[in-house]
């Protein structure tokens, strides 16, 4: 797996390189620095890899591997950051969830934080009613997200949350923009369902 990722890495796409004939992708941000993407991608790259691993501490080497290795891509073009960074981060979540398979981790149950909920990325509000009803549903909506297939559930984060465009999205997941339209078609349709209740 790690082989074929690296593989992958080195033989990415230019930007755009997925655009359908007759239209521009969207410009991808400069940075300043390495240390100014890292700094700025790190809580967004953490969400995606809790909802993948389920597990904290997971997530957070798997999102330090992550940016330790983008320090050998120093020196490719910025624009090249975004996409390759997402690479690197699911390749990582993809080789912590095959070990745990060969490890037989999926017969225990699903570790739980100490507080035995998920984590909570809203902001405050100006009411704790408000605040105790924002937190509910986003915490329902992240475990509707974590239930769903995994490429569902990487187009939905990529597209939806992480706000990536098609071209990129399928240049992260290694597949055509068909697919992730198909991804996340499904994945919008099944969150609908699950989340009706209180939308």
């Amino acid at each position: 797996m790690n082989a074929d990722a690296n593989d992958d890495i080195h033989a990415a796409p230019s930007p755009g390189a997925h655009a359908p004939a007759g239209s521009a992708a969207p410009p991808r941000q400069e940075y300043a620095s390495l240390d100014h993407f890292l700094a700025g991608i790190g809580p967004r790259a953490f969400r995606f890899a809790e909802l993948g691993l389920r597990q904290r501490d997971d997530a957070l080497d798997a999102v330090q591997d992550a940016m330790v290795k983008m320090l050998n891509y120093k020196d490719r073009p910025t624009t090249e950051w975004t996409p390759l960074f997402w690479r690197i981060l699911r390749s990582r979540i993809v080789d912590v969830q095959r070990r745990r398979t060969f490890r037989l981790r999926w017969l225990a149950p699903p570790p739980e934080r100490e507080d035995g909920g998920l984590p909570d990325w809203t902001d405050e509000g100006p009411g704790p009613a408000r605040v105790h009803e924002g937190q509910e549903a986003y915490a329902r909506l992240s475990e509707a997200i974590a239930r769903l297939p995994a490429r569902q559930r990487e187009a939905f984060t990529l597209r939806v949350l992480e706000e990536l465009d098609v071209a990129t999205t399928a240049e992260v997941m290694g597949c055509g923009e068909g697919s992730v339209k198909t991804h996340l078609s499904r994945a919008r349709a099944t969150l609908q369902q699950q989340l009706e209740d209180w939308r």
